[in-house]
């Protein structure tokens, strides 16, 4: 059985992982200032590039590295990656007058940031999972939530930092928590029968139904990062918001992805879990078309608009992950970071083809017309992952 120091670290790496997640979709707006970073859309999009492929790469080496290492080390691997982006990120800030220098630091970053996340977000999925064996939906759901804690708190201390006149206050912030998150995780053992699921999973081949929830990652991916890579240049560039509305949107989308999973995993007695999987898609999509139709001088319909896509994507991630680990039980480690990496390959899809788009002059609307049907997709596909699970039922709430 997991100790509560166990369970509260692990709870505490969610936010913190969170946090250094979203630095540098927070910090858009200052990546792309001609005062700071002065990166062009294309520039901004392949920054992300060494992020999506180590954080594929970390996310597939995961399971096999925990089964012969141990779940613990490669989680502490993760947060030390983490923490390396993070002074990566500072020493850039320093040398913004020296632009090829600084955008080579920045790919660094990144790449680190992208092994952090990879080897860290499954591990913790996988412990959170063994933690829970009887709840495995819900406390994942909890989990994710807690990282989506850190990610409404990243556009939230740009702009505070940014407003004191030190922006670069957030990776500081992030990597001193990091540190404290590492120290405190060492003496603890976090192991919990995932080493013994993710070294069975070496020895089997993976089953055809593992590629039906990698296709629905990777959609989902699309859509998240479509909010979360590109609403704050949206919110500037389209709706003339400023720069701390734009942070306010950014915010409330994340805000909202944190509220839905918590609301859901709560409510899984009444609201089945397969229902909520069925219907998020289709919210989705008519929000999507709702931003892509929005007035330009109406900035606080776009906040409004970035909170509700929130709540669409909220619980999707991470109940693709636990209907993962329950039906696919032989390889329940390996399905967590598999999950994870074509997820990456959706957040890749977006973070990257967005720029060069925006640079052949398609405007953003037009890219959030696209996001609406590939979150129709994304619902129709729904069906098809959750199609071996009990068929929902909407139960009465107890008198």
């Amino acid at each position: 059985m997991a100790t509560q120091t166990e369970r509260t670290v692990v709870y505490c790496a969610a936010v913190v992982q969170g946090i250094a997640l979203v630095t540098f979709p927070a910090a858009s707006t200052i990546l792309t200032d001609p005062a700071e970073y002065d990166l062009s859309s294309s520039q901004y999009g392949v920054l992300f590039l060494p992020q999506v492929v180590t954080a594929i790469a970390a996310a597939l080496l995961g399971a096999g590295l925990s089964g012969r290492f141990g779940t613990k080390r490669v989680y502490l691997v993760g947060l030390a990656a983490s923490l390396v982006s993070m002074a990566l990120l500072l020493v850039s800030a320093a040398l913004t007058a020296n632009e090829s220098l600084a955008y080579g630091l920045l790919l660094l970053a990144t790449a680190s940031l992208g092994a952090g996340f990879g080897f860290t977000v499954p591990a913790l999925n996988t412990l959170t999972a063994a933690f829970n064996p009887t709840a495995v939906n819900r406390s994942i759901l909890v989990l994710n939530a807690l990282l989506g804690l850190g990610t409404v708190l990243a556009p939230v201390f740009v702009a505070i930092f940014d407003g004191l006149g030190f922006w670069w206050g957030l990776p500081l912030t992030a990597a001193a928590l990091l540190v404290v998150l590492i120290v405190a995780s060492v003496g603890l053992p976090l192991q919990t029968g995932a080493r013994a699921a993710a070294a069975s999973a070496k020895r089997l081949e993976i089953p055809r139904r593992f590629w039906v929830y990698s296709g629905f990652a990777v959609l989902y991916g699309i859509c998240e990062t479509v909010n979360g890579n590109w609403a704050q240049l949206d919110m500037t560039s389209e709706l003339g918001a400023s720069t701390t509305a734009a942070a306010f949107a950014l915010t409330a989308f994340w805000a909202m992805v944190t509220v839905g999973r918590v609301v859901f995993a709560a409510v899984q007695r009444i609201v089945p879990a397969r229902l909520t999987y069925h219907v998020l898609p289709f919210v989705l999509t008519g929000v999507f078309v709702l931003i892509a139709r929005l007035p330009e001088d109406e900035p606080a319909l776009g906040i409004l608009a970035f909170g509700l896509a929130g709540l669409g994507c909220s619980a999707l991630l991470p109940l693709t992950i636990g209907f993962g680990q329950e039906e696919l039980t032989a390889i329940s480690a390996a399905a967590a970071g598999g999950v994870i990496a074509f997820y990456q390959l959706g957040y890749g899809i977006a973070a990257f083809g967005v720029g060069p788009l925006l640079d052949q002059g398609v405007e953003l609307p037009t890219i959030y017309g696209f996001a609406a049907l590939v979150a129709l997709a994304m619902g129709l596909w729904s069906f098809v992952v959750a199609r071996r699970r009990p068929a929902p039922a909407i139960r009465p709430v107890p008198g």
